[in-house]
């Protein structure tokens, strides 16, 4: 079959598909950061901390990524601040990122049985050091196979970069079709890519899990 997709077509796919990894590592490093102090607002023992962290949740839950990313893109620099490409999608998948996250997170600190947090407490630990030495180390237990499940969200949302102009995979697969006019063929190449980043994360996140739920019946059949 003749077809006009040459080796630099291909090169710039994988150009493409490397900065689609940057900006995924940049958003979950973001919104890791974001997510935490979200996660830890929504469960603070001070009301005001709550009703904050869970407006901001609810705002960014209820807004598209894409009009995030608008906003970001085009409202910051009529405020006088110019932001290139890359700065405005990553700013803006942090942001996304940051409100999901926190919510997965919130929610595997509410995991960690009660009698774990009253029994920090007869340690006469601080706050800080019941959080750090003993809540933490079970919640994060908890949390990792639903962020890495998460983290293949952030990668397919990335698609949505070029919207901005930036040049990530979907938009190096746009850019090479409209040269060539061949949509099939580029795009089964660029699902292809895809699917190259995203199944070792979803494999992963299902071992984890599996593992998760062996570990929970072992314990459920050793206290039985």
């Amino acid at each position: 079959m003749n077809t006009a997709v040459n080796l630099g077509h291909l090169q710039f796919l994988l150009v493409g598909t490397m900065w689609t990894v940057i900006l995924s590592l940049m958003a979950f490093v973001g919104g890791g950061v974001g997510g935490f102090l979200v996660a830890l607002g929504r469960t603070a023992p001070i009301k005001i901390l709550r009703i904050v962290a869970g407006a901001y949740v609810q705002l960014v839950q209820g807004t598209p990524l894409l009009i995030i990313m608008f906003l970001i893109y085009f409202g910051l620099p009529t405020l006088g601040v110019s932001i290139t490409p890359l700065l405005a999608a990553g700013l803006s998948l942090t942001i996304y990122v940051s409100a999901y996250l926190g919510e997965i997170w919130r929610g595997c600190l509410e995991a960690v049985p009660k009698a774990q947090w009253e029994a920090a407490e007869c340690l006469a630990l601080s706050k800080v050091q019941r959080m750090v030495k003993v809540i933490l180390p079970q919640a994060v237990r908890i949390a990792t196979p639903p962020t890495v499940g998460f983290c293949v969200q952030i990668i397919k949302n990335t698609s949505l970069a070029s919207v901005v102009g930036f040049v990530e995979l979907a938009r190096a697969g746009q850019l090479i079709n409209n040269s060539i006019f061949e949509p099939f063929l580029i795009y089964v190449i660029v699902a292809l890519l895809y699917f190259c980043l995203c199944y070792p994360v979803s494999a992963f996140s299902r071992r984890l899990e599996n593992s998760g739920a062996a570990r929970l019946h072992a314990l459920k059949a050793v206290s039985a």
